[in-house]
């Protein structure tokens, strides 16, 4: 799959936000979910920084996207993990000034990517997070990462329970380590973001 990046900005404030024009997807989930790590594997290269440290992000960070086909592109937005507790107070606090404004209110943003670990239980952070989505009315898509740590047994027994514990009919599962489930959730994205704009 031939895909191309470029990083655009980073950005604190609404008032930065790139001027919309391509559909755009926002990637969204803990901090050590392996967020940057599916960004990079999903593009084929570096494009976003992988820290060992999680909560590194604090920014929005976003991406030029040219996907499979040659009609298709799409800005990815790299938003703050949430849920790790030593993000200071005083940064989390600056978050709802312009992450909110940017899911409730960008005209260009198509769908939502909300990224779980498979090997972790459902948290009360991520279930706040769907319900927030859905509340704003955003459509998103609940994918399970770090998937080639799991024996097929233990991936089948705690994507069943994701699902439950999180209401959702549907997760797709994924590793960025393994490329697993990577050519499905591209599909998913530019189906998205083709239908969408010719709509």
């Amino acid at each position: 799959m031939r895909v191309k990046a470029q990083f655009l900005l980073s950005t604190f404030s609404a008032a930065q936000f790139p001027a919309p024009s391509v559909p755009e997807i926002a990637f969204l989930g803990r901090s050590n979910v392996g967020k940057s790590s599916l960004l990079n594997a999903l593009v084929g290269s570096a494009a976003a920084k992988v820290s060992s440290t999680p909560g590194r992000t604090r920014a929005i960070n976003f991406f030029l996207v040219s996907g499979e086909r040659a009609a298709t592109r799409m800005i990815f937005a790299d938003l703050p993990g949430y849920g790790y507790a030593k993000v200071s107070k005083s940064v989390a606090a600056t978050w709802p000034g312009f992450i909110e404004p940017y899911l409730a209110d960008r005209s260009t943003l198509r769908h939502c990517v909300c990224l779980i670990d498979a090997s972790v239980p459902a948290q009360e952070s991520d279930r706040r997070l769907l319900d927030s989505l859905q509340s704003i009315g955003r459509e998103f898509l609940v994918v399970a990462t770090k998937t080639d740590r799991l024996s097929g047994n233990e991936r089948t027994r705690n994507l069943g329970a994701l699902k439950k514990a999180l209401e959702v009919e549907e997760i797709l599962a994924v590793s960025a380590k393994t490329g697993s489930g990577i050519k499905e959730l591209w599909a998913r994205l530019e189906d998205v973001c083709s239908t969408k704009t010719e709509s």
